[in-house]
């Protein structure tokens, strides 16, 4: 799946910032790939890009229109369509992770064809997985699981990639989402895998390697999600994590668009573990990663502290603070990363 760069990114009419999350994750990783935003009237979100009317973006250079949007059921909304034709009419391809294809709508399907547009429908894999089998693979795994949905598990991976590569770590983030997707350029989006098949596909997308080698596992929901924990479940047998860090949102107080209450990161960590040894028996939780973006720098420090003290393990916001602790948990339980060895010159001394 080659995408062509650079994006426009359509946030429609949203609600909220968080139901633009897959276009703020591309912006906030991959900006260079972005020539702006296009908002419908009522639209409550913004990533900060400029402003962009179809005919502007195209004579900016965008090679495709990227529906940066999640939804509940990941539906394509009627009164986008017009905009998603246009871009293809504007010579536009266009790309999506909701869970509605797009050839599916008669009007794009006859515009792409008319105009010889790619559709890409990121969430959809094109490759068929088998059932998972659960058995140990070489190499190291570190999974993201959450409290509740969106409170930072793609965001944590990233940083933790990044962190541990800086540190020496041969480490590669691992995407089970549309939006670390459209960030890595790899991946499977397992909830929109057939069931049977989760935990297969999480056992395709990290496979054996290197001892030291560690695949950071992108999360997706909650094992306490009443709408999703079973994508969760099928995830972390198939990760078969060595190793996992629980994300967490402080100021929530029931889960995201249901009624049922936060867990407590030690119900998230207890059933983590039992869940977890299925498929890893030495699956232990490294550290916390909690999302601070509603607390002032104080409160924020004090949460962080509180949390710390009382799980006994590492707390950080990794987009506001950094994930040095969590990376130096990796590196005190399963040890630092061998130094690569200098290349040998081949130059000759000078006599």
């Amino acid at each position: 799946m080659e995408i062509a760069k650079p994006y426009l990114l359509f946030l429609g009419d949203v609600h909220d910032q968080l139901a633009a999350k897959t276009a703020q994750g591309i912006v906030d990783w991959r900006r260079d790939w972005c020539v702006g935003q296009l908002r419908l009237e009522g639209c409550k979100a913004d990533t900060g890009l400029p402003d962009k009317t179809i005919a502007e973006a195209a004579k900016a250079g965008a090679k495709t229109l990227v529906v940066g949007v999640v939804n509940a059921g990941g539906v394509l909304a009627p009164h986008w369509i017009d905009s998603i034709v246009a871009a293809i009419e504007a010579g536009m391809d266009v790309a999506t992770g909701l869970h509605t294809r797009l050839g599916d709508t008669p009007k794009i399907a006859a515009a792409a064809k008319k105009h010889g547009a790619k559709l890409f429908d990121v969430r959809h894999p094109t490759q068929t997985f088998p059932t998972g089998k659960g058995n140990l693979r070489s190499g190291k795994r570190l999974l993201m699981v959450g409290t509740d949905c969106s409170v930072g598990k793609k965001y944590t991976a990233l940083a933790m990639e990044k962190g541990m590569r800086d540190r020496g770590f041969d480490a590669d983030f691992r995407a089970t989402g549309q939006t670390g997707i459209f960030i890595s350029g790899r991946g499977v989006a397992v909830d929109a895998v057939v069931a049977d098949f989760i935990a297969g596909a999480a056992e395709w997308l990290t496979p054996d390697a290197d001892p030291m080698h560690w695949d950071v596992v992108e999360g997706q929901g909650s094992l306490f999600h009443p709408s999703f924990a079973g994508v969760t479940l099928g995830l972390l047998h198939g990760a078969q994590p060595d190793a996992f860090i629980v994300c967490h949102e402080p100021t929530r107080r029931t889960m995201r668009g249901v009624d049922t209450p936060i867990p407590s990161i030690g119900e998230v960590i207890d059933l983590t573990i039992a869940l977890g040894k299925l498929t890893n028996p030495a699956i232990t939780c490294v550290g916390l990663s909690v999302n601070t973006e509603h607390l002032g720098e104080d409160a924020a420090f004090s949460v962080l502290d509180r949390l710390s003290r009382e799980y006994e393990l590492p707390a950080t916001d990794p987009v506001r603070f950094g994930v040095e602790p969590l990376v130096d948990a990796v590196a005190e339980l399963y040890g630092e990363p061998e130094p690569k060895p200098k290349a040998r010159s081949t130059a000759r001394r000078a006599r």
